[in-house]
């Protein structure tokens, strides 16, 4: 794969502006975690992740790693109507980037998700080839699938699970919200 040259609207051709510029916000991340890590694919599992990404930023943030060719759009094979996303061999290159934010994250940070954590720390180089090792096998799968579906492995299904925030807080910080809306004698 070819390099592009540098974007004459970057500030600088410094490596570090042009992947601040490329993915230098927190949406960017979040979409590219949740196709790397959970197996999301299309608009609908974007717009259900934990964050509650607004839509006008969603379809903002697909496009641009669109534009940069992290990921790549295609229409749903048995749905023509259903866009499907996947990540590109330029944003699979991404994973060894995105365990060590989380990693240095986890080591310096009060964060949740320790399974994913702690599958990261166990063998991180092990780590990181499965989530290539999926992902070529989803291409795969997606260009012989007349559904287009990821079909998670039962290891990417925990760490999956790993990622969502524990759902009695989360539970608890929403009791809290209805409890001040009731106090406030809002319904």
């Amino acid at each position: 794969m070819s390099k592009q040259r540098a974007n004459p609207k970057r500030r600088s051709g410094c490596p570090l502006n042009a992947s601040v510029e490329i993915l230098g916000d927190r949406w960017s991340f979040v979409d590219h975690r949740d196709m790397m890590l959970q197996g999301f694919r299309t608009y609908k599992e974007f717009l259900g992740s934990y964050e509650r990404i607004a839509t006008n930023i969603l379809a903002d943030r697909l496009q641009k790693l669109m534009a940069h060719g992290i990921i790549t759009m295609g229409r749903d094979s048995s749905d023509g109507r259903k866009l499907i996303y996947s990540l590109t061999p330029k944003g699979i290159d991404l994973a060894p980037v995105l365990t060590e934010m989380v990693l240095w994250a986890a080591a310096h940070e009060d964060t949740a998700n320790q399974a994913l954590v702690r599958e990261m720390r166990k063998d991180k180089e092990q780590f990181i080839s499965a989530i290539r090792k999926r992902w070529a096998d989803t291409t795969r799968a997606a260009n012989g699938n007349a559904s287009g579906k990821l079909k998670p492995s039962a290891d990417f299904r925990q760490i999956g699970r790993a990622l969502r925030p524990d759902t009695s807080l989360r539970s608890q910080r929403l009791g809290d919200v209805h409890a001040r809306g009731a106090s406030r004698g809002q319904h």
